[in-house]
């Protein structure tokens, strides 16, 4: 390798600008994956140019560019320590491309790949399917024979398919293999977007500059050709992002950014095996295809629901390809010098793209499922959903960390604290819009538990005085209607008496079951427990009912067993649940029905029932009934003999009790209204 100085100053640099790739890879793939992910993915890109650097240094320089064993693989230069400058510079320089083959990957499988088993893969690829593909394509360069598809005229100027489509390849191998992220397909049509396409598109820019080095370095010298090397890859990229541009939108109805960054990506692929041998207008042409093909390539990876997160198969695998067969239709077959005519031009390049694609896809798939057997390529599905960031590195970001504190609050219903904050960030600030907003609607809160508590109170200490004047107004009717005071004359004031008896009872009623619920509401409902029989209780309750209201045309049974144990409970509070439920019972039972009263004991508890022979409720209004003021019946007349308080202090005195109010019903056949009642002691109360 005869070389100047200058020339091992432009080739150290062009490294410098590869190398610089790496960062901008890293920025991409970071940016274009969650935030959950994004450490993970930084990671992987760090660690695998490492291991590439080591093992390539180790063992794949020798592979690759050692002398030839009949053109197939490299048999020296392994441990590479040649003393010369030249060889120095361009073991350098081919590092560079090693590691740019190894990262490409990455950006893949991003986001279930697990950390080992990812670096197993690098291992795969700069061991084994990277340095003998290369030895094929480039062999030859210390002496020996060429690789053999070089010595059929191949020609891959910087790489397109030596580093691009075997890189692209094999990422379509893992895509396989691994599997689409969770959810991606489930068919919610929700995108995985990416949580930083500004560094995504920071990380493009990186890599266009990169690609300077990339391609204009392949010369191996600083020539005169290097100008027009760096041209046609500048003027490709930008055509590669102007295809997308334009067939984007018609493919997709909008404008997508990372299929914008795609197709420059794609253009600068395209034009590198290419970029020495063709005109500038034959570059345009190359990246403005490219980005198509890349834009066109996305779409069916989608369709056939492979997960290639930053779509690395078409922007270096179908571009790469279609770089390398433009090398024969568009480039200028006296610089490329290989003494073939334009059609076996394109045999030779198709024929080494079929070979990267046979090689690097075949091999990569039977490897990875090798591996994948022993050391599974993928996370676990609970890993993957808490992100790799924590899963594989213990490593959290802001965004995880201010979810995992709503979601605690969730779970456990506690919104007293704020959540933490993270100063100087932006999601410091959502944090800490979000603890005003918690802190107010707590606010909130406590005022509306304040007042209600407060209203409750209220109602129950003024008991006395609503109904004192309530029971004056019934005694004073009584007196009036039984004539204390003599004859009153016309019959109209028996009629007005009657009305005003009869409205002051139900006035009467209703505060009473308002004041009742306040009571229990306000926690100062305290319970009186003794010994009850069931028996004797529902006798006086039927006593009760039946002398309130007619029901004589109403038939009632009583079932209680006599081995049945004692209740220990408060008995007005029962006594009171038992006359809701008669009542309601006999209101809703038509003349000759029948209403019933049973008891019986399970093992822990008491169950007491009333059931009637009614027209039964909805099964829509079941919920309905035990809310509140709601009537049992749409019915005026039945209306106006109930608050719509009855179950509600039913089921509240019953939850008093720890135990809990059901409801059976059927239309046409009547309803049963069950007390379910914890067995309890004296010992149990103390």
């Amino acid at each position: 390798m005869d070389v100047t100085k200058i020339d091992i100053v432009w080739v150290l640099t062009a490294s410098a600008l590869v190398f610089l790739m790496q960062a901008g890879f890293c920025c991409l793939e970071s940016g274009s994956v969650r935030s959950k992910n994004s450490i993970n993915v930084a990671a992987k890109n760090f660690a695998d140019f490492c291991i590439s650097a080591g093992v390539f240094w180790f063992v794949g320089f020798g592979l690759m560019f050692g002398a030839s064993d009949n053109g197939l693989i490299g048999m020296e230069n392994f441990l590479f320590s040649l003393p010369d400058p030249a060889s120095a510079t361009f073991f350098v320089f081919q590092l560079m491309f090693c590691g740019t083959a190894t990262t490409i990957v990455s950006g893949a499988i991003a986001e279930r790949a697990r950390y080992s088993g990812y670096l197993l893969i690098s291992v795969v690829v700069a061991l084994l399917i990277y340095p003998i593909f290369g030895h094929w394509a480039w062999g030859g360069v210390f002496g020996g024979d060429p690789g053999w598809l070089m010595a059929i005229g191949f020609v891959d100027f910087a790489g397109g398919t030596v580093v691009h489509s075997v890189a692209g390849w094999v990422s379509l191998a893992a895509v396989i293999i691994i599997g689409p992220r969770t959810g991606r397909f489930d068919g919610s049509r929700t995108p995985f977007r990416s949580h930083s396409l500004p560094l995504a598109a920071l990380g493009v820019f990186i890599i266009w500059v990169g690609w300077i080095g990339f391609n204009g370095g392949s010369t191996l010298a600083a020539s005169d050709k290097v100008p027009h090397i760096v041209l046609n890859t500048v003027i490709a990229g930008a055509f590669g992002g102007l295809g997308a541009m334009l067939l984007g939108p018609i493919m997709m109805k909008r404008l997508d950014v990372p299929t914008m960054l795609n197709g420059a990506l794609a253009g600068l692929v395209a034009i590198t095996p290419a970029a020495h041998c063709v005109s500038i207008a034959g570059a345009v042409t190359i990246g403005a295809i490219g980005g198509g093909f890349c834009v066109l390539t996305s779409l069916l990876l989608d369709r056939w629901k492979l997960d290639d997160v930053v779509y690395a198969f078409p922007v270096h695998g179908v571009a790469g390809v279609w770089g390398t067969l433009a090398v024969a239709l568009l480039g200028d077959l006296d610089t490329l010098g290989t003494g073939l005519d334009r059609w076996g031009q394109f045999v030779a390049q198709g024929i080494g793209v079929l070979t990267a694609a046979v090689w690097a896809f075949g091999v990569s798939y039977i490897m990875l499922s090798i591996i994948n057997r022993f050391v599974p390529l993928r996370v676990s599905p609970e890993a993957e959903r808490i992100g790799l960031n924590v899963s594989e590195h213990n490593q959290s970001t802001e965004q995880l960390d201010i979810l995992r504190s709503m979601e605690v609050q969730r779970l456990t219903g506690d919104f007293s604290r704020p959540i933490p904050v993270e100063p100087n960030s932006d999601i410091g600030d959502i944090a800490r819009q979000y603890n005003l907003v918690l802190e107010n609607l707590y606010s909130a809160k406590m005022e509306a538990e304040q007042a209600s508590k407060a209203k409750s109170n209220f109602l129950a200490s003024m008991s006395h005085e609503l109904r004192t004047p309530l029971n004056a107004i019934i005694g004073f009717s009584e007196m009036i209607n039984r004539q204390y005071f003599g004859p009153l004359g016309s019959e109209k004031y028996h009629e007005y008496a009657g009305d005003i008896m009869h409205s002051s009872r139900h006035l009467l009623s209703l505060v009473d079951d308002i004041l009742d619920l306040s009571k229990i509401e306000a926690g100062r409902n305290i319970l009186k427990r003794s010994h009850i029989d069931i028996a004797p209780l529902f006798d006086d309750c039927l006593r009760v009912v039946t002398g309130a209201i007619d029901c004589t045309q109403i038939y009632f049974d009583i079932k209680v067993p006599d081995a049945i144990s004692r209740l220990f409970v408060d008995e007005r509070a029962i006594k009171q649940v038992i006359l809701n439920l008669l009542f309601n019972a006999v209101k809703f039972t038509p003349p000759g029905g029948l209403v019933t009263l049973s008891a019986r004991e399970e093992p822990g508890r008491h169950i007491l029932e009333v059931s009637d022979t009614g027209k039964g409720i909805p099964d829509e209004k079941l919920d309905q009934v035990i809310e509140p003021f709601q009537q049992l019946h749409s019915d005026p007349h039945i209306a106006q003999l109930g608050t719509g308080l009855g179950l509600s202090i039913a089921k509240a005195l019953a939850a008093a009790h720890d135990g809990e109010l059901q409801i059976d019903s059927r239309i046409g056949r009547g309803t049963t209204v069950r007390v379910v009642l914890p067995n309890r002691t004296a010992a149990d109360a103390t």
